[in-house]
């Protein structure tokens, strides 16, 4: 069965209950690296001028403590492997529809393809 690396495990440590609990989840049936939960000052000003990122600090959901988003690529990563994060999304979508738990993917915008992107929806 697949699990976390020690390193993905501190990543998600990082990120809300819910989004510890969806991937926990889904990390019993495909195998994922968590690349990032919460970003401080320093890494969101960095992801945001090489292009990583659309928003700069502290607007990104990467920003609060605990983590609102959480980026999640399958493993081993292969960047051109398109077909590999739409599996992906299926999954965490199913599994997040399962644990009742809504889920925003950054696959799905149309202006900025986030395609390892995860959010919780902004509470009013």
């Amino acid at each position: 069965m697949p699990h976390f690396s020690t390193l993905s495990a501190e990543r998600l440590a990082t990120c809300h209950p819910d989004l510890q609990r969806l991937f926990n989840e889904v990390v019993k049936s495909v195998d994922i690296s968590i690349l990032c939960g919460h970003r401080g000052q320093a890494a969101q000003n960095f992801a945001f001028e090489t292009g990583n990122s659309q928003e700069d600090w502290p607007r990104s959901r990467h920003n609060s403590t605990p983590s609102e988003a959480v980026d999640v690529a399958p493993y081993p990563i292969d960047w051109a492997d398109i077909v590999g994060f739409q599996r992906l999304a299926v999954i965490v979508k199913t599994t997040a529809a399962r644990l009742g738990i809504k889920i925003q993917y950054g696959g799905d915008w149309t202006s900025f393809k986030d395609r390892v992107h995860w959010q919780l929806p902004r509470v009013p």
